[in-house]
This record gives C-alpha cells, sequence and structure tokens, in this order.
C-alpha cells in the first residue's frame, strides 16, 4: 500500500486537478469558496491523500456540498470509477467464495483509500447532480439486515430512473465498481 502522505509536488498537482474541476462545476457546490476547501485541504494531508486516491482510481472527486464545518466530496466520474471495478463487497463475500476471487472488496478498498462507500441516500442525492451510472453500476454501503442474509445493493442510472437493486454480495462483474464519499 502507498504511503498516506503526498509529497509537495503530489499535492500541488492534486489541488490543482481539485481546483479545475471544482470550478468547471460549480452547480455542484453553489455558494461555497474554493479557496475555504482549498485551506481545510492544505490542513488535513491525510485527506488530500485520501483524495488523490479517489482521483487514482478515477473516480474525479469533487465537493458536492458542506455540512457540520465539514466539505463533502463524492466521485462524480460520469461512470462508476474504473480503477475500482470486478471487485465483491465485502471480505466475508470475499472469502466465501471458493473460486474466481477477485483481488479484493469494495469495502476493503474504500477503508484503505479512507473513504466511505455512498450509501443509497447519498447515491440518490448524487443523482440529482447529474446523470451518473448509465452503464455502470456502484455498489452501496447496505443496512445490516440485508447483509446478514448474504446481500448487498448497488445502484444505477436507466431510462431517466435511479434503480437500486440487490445481489448476492459475493458476485462481482466489471461493470460493478463503487462510488465513495470523503469528509474533509
Amino acid at each position: 500500500m502507498r504511503a498516506k502522505k503526498l509529497n509537495t509536488d503530489e499535492m500541488k498537482r492534486q489541488l490543482e486537478v481539485s481546483r479545475e474541476r471544482f470550478q468547471a462545476n460549480m452547480t455542484r457546490h453553489a455558494g461555497i469558496e474554493w479557496k475555504r476547501v482549498e485551506e481545510k485541504l492544505e490542513s488535513n494531508p491525510e485527506k488530500l491523500w485520501s483524495l488523490s486516491e479517489m482521483e487514482r482510481t478515477e473516480g474525479e472527486p469533487d465537493v458536492v456540498g458542506e455540512e457540520d464545518g465539514e466539505f463533502i466530496f463524492f466521485d462524480c466520474s460520469k461512470e462508476s470509477p474504473t480503477g475500482r471495478k470486478s471487485v465483491c463487497y465485502d471480505r466475508a463475500a470475499w472469502e466465501a467464495r471458493k473460486k474466481n476471487k477477485p483481488e479484493t472488496s469494495a469495502m476493503e478498498l474504500a477503508e484503505k483509500m479512507g473513504i466511505t462507500m455512498l450509501d443509497e441516500n447519498q447515491y440518490r442525492f448524487l443523482q440529482e447532480l447529474g446523470d451518473f451510472d448509465t452503464r455502470t453500476s456502484s455498489w452501496l454501503s447496505t443496512p445490516d439486515g440485508i447483509r446478514e442474509r448474504g446481500g448487498a445493493i448497488f445502484g444505477d442510472f436507466r431510462y431517466n430512473t435511479v434503480f437500486i437493486y440487490h445481489n448476492g454480495a459475493e458476485s462481482y462483474y466489471g461493470a460493478r465498481r463503487f462510488r465513495g464519499a470523503l469528509r474533509v
């Protein structure tokens, strides 16, 4: 695993990429000033590293709101992040597979990246900001009652509608990935 710290050049590069995306998508964060976001990121280097991990795995993270003094970033790539494909839901699902195990699970990868997976409400909110996952799907943080029965939920956007489905948590597909959230 990479060290959870960026060098000076990596920090500058990540801040520049984030600033450009922020400025190009002002409707996602009306009323929020970039300078405040930048100051918060600069004072939280581990969060900036997590943001760079979201970027590295092609999540195209952007600010989608502010709550309790924290800025909220979601993966805003048009399709679910390419760098997180072919993962089952969690470690228990990975262990349950007898053959053809994926490299890792969505929950484990999110934890290593220092982010959380979007839940159903966050996913529906994201879909209010644009049309996401029109050809892919994203694992979502699953309620315990569903997970205890071996299932997990995922979402996508088809026919101008957000769909939330279920699947066995051990399943994995190239077009099913996951979207993350980061609070800074």
